[in-house]
């Protein structure tokens, strides 16, 4: 492993990043142990994000405004998937930030025929890539929280691990193995320590 590489990349893929790019957006804000990390952390890294999850061209720019929508998309999904894994009813904050996100780059429905016949597909705008992105994360995120996968939507509960994912199955807990194996490992130390000598 390259350790002079951006601790990013060291960061394992959880499970429903791979479906879910507003999941994958959640978790650009995350706790390793030696502090926290936003991979988010100024314009150009995010610009980098969008293009790294074919969200955006390369070659479109990413102003501070933009950026500015970006991260509070991100920090209005936080309590929209707790609240969601939760049962609770969401602040209006969030929830509003998410549906203006919906409304500022509306989507033009289309007829599409695909083999399986003629159905409805609302493309978003492309006159403002930017803007289309995030309309994208934020249907994304609505397609998550209300569709089928939505009972999945779980906070890894490995002490200072933050990142959210999609359970496999009901006994999962953990975002990664590599948080369970913590988990494992901080048990069994606390385990020797309290065996008498």
């Amino acid at each position: 492993m390259d350790h002079e590489a951006p601790h990013y990349l060291h960061q394992l893929q959880v499970p429903g990043e791979e479906r879910y790019a507003s999941l994958a957006l959640v978790n650009t804000r995350f706790t390793l142990s030696h502090g926290p990390v936003d991979l988010l952390d100024g314009a150009e890294a995010a610009h980098l994000w969008l293009v790294r999850h074919a969200l955006l061209p390369d070659r479109a720019a990413l102003n501070g405004r933009q950026f500015g929508r970006l991260l509070a998309l991100r920090d209005a999904l936080r309590p929209l998937f707790e609240t969601r894994a939760s049962r609770a009813v969401p602040p209006a904050e969030p929830l509003a930030t998410l549906n203006s996100t919906l409304a500022a780059a509306p989507s033009t429905p289309r007829l599409a025929w695909t083999a399986d016949g003629p159905h409805r597909s609302d493309e978003p705008d492309t006159g403002n890539p930017v803007g289309s992105a995030l309309f994208l994360l934020a249907e994304d995120a609505t397609d998550l929280l209300t569709g089928f996968e939505a009972d999945q939507l779980t906070e890894c509960t490995a002490q200072r691990c933050d990142r959210w994912f999609l359970r496999s199955h009901a006994a999962r807990r953990w975002c990664t193995t590599k948080c369970g194996n913590r988990v494992r490992a901080a048990r069994a130390y606390a385990a020797r320590k309290r065996r008498p000598e």
